[in-house]
């Protein structure tokens, strides 16, 4: 599938499948493809019923209200546009989505004090902007994220110095187009 248009996306699987969400048009706000989106739930898919799962640069929400469709337990999103973060929080009303709370406000700031663990984090970041090593190295210092937890990075591909903890093991990795898909277990420190 082709990337949205007219600034709408639509949930790919689960209980949601085929509805479309709008999403305003905000400066780097890159919603994941539909067929990227397949692959990466293909792969989570075992993992996320039940789930809590953290959507560090939540923009569309195309991800976090995918593992919400797939029966995540509950999604936390988070996103720095007020314009994006208002329509993150209409779109969840508009699915009842009691699941799932939205934070505006600067990822690197909420990581800061996040004290929850999680299942399963999303880090598809603004590309070119530098923020993911700063984002693995405060999900490691604040124990984000749970033994036998999943991380996923969506990155542009030439992005290769991510500075992954040893006990992150490379689980699935793919090129789509411009961009890097890799899925990391969290494996005991």
């Amino acid at each position: 599938m082709a990337k949205p248009t007219g600034n709408r996306l639509r949930i790919i699987g689960g209980q949601w499948r085929s509805r479309l969400l709008p999403f305003p048009d905000v400066e780097g706000l890159r919603p994941t493809t539909d067929r990227v989106r397949e692959t990466v739930f293909n792969w989570l898919q075992p993992y996320l019923p039940g789930a809590q799962v953290l959507d560090v640069f939540a923009g569309s929400g195309a991800l976090g209200f995918e593992a919400l469709s797939r029966e995540a337990g509950f999604v936390n999103l988070l996103e720095r546009s007020q314009k994006a973060a208002k329509q993150l929080q209409e779109n969840a009303k508009t699915l009842n989505a009691k699941n799932c709370n939205v934070h505006m406000g600067d990822a690197i700031q909420i990581l800061a004090t996040l004290t929850t663990q999680f299942d399963v984090i999303f880090l598809d970041p603004p590309f070119g902007k530098g923020l993911l090593p700063q984002c693995i190295e405060l999900i490691e210092q604040h124990n984000l994220i749970k033994t036998q937890g999943w991380v996923y990075i969506e990155s542009e591909q030439e992005l290769t110095d991510l500075n992954i903890p040893k006990h992150w093991r490379l689980h699935r990795e793919k090129k789509a187009g411009q961009v890097k898909l890799r899925l990391f277990e969290v494996m005991n420190k």
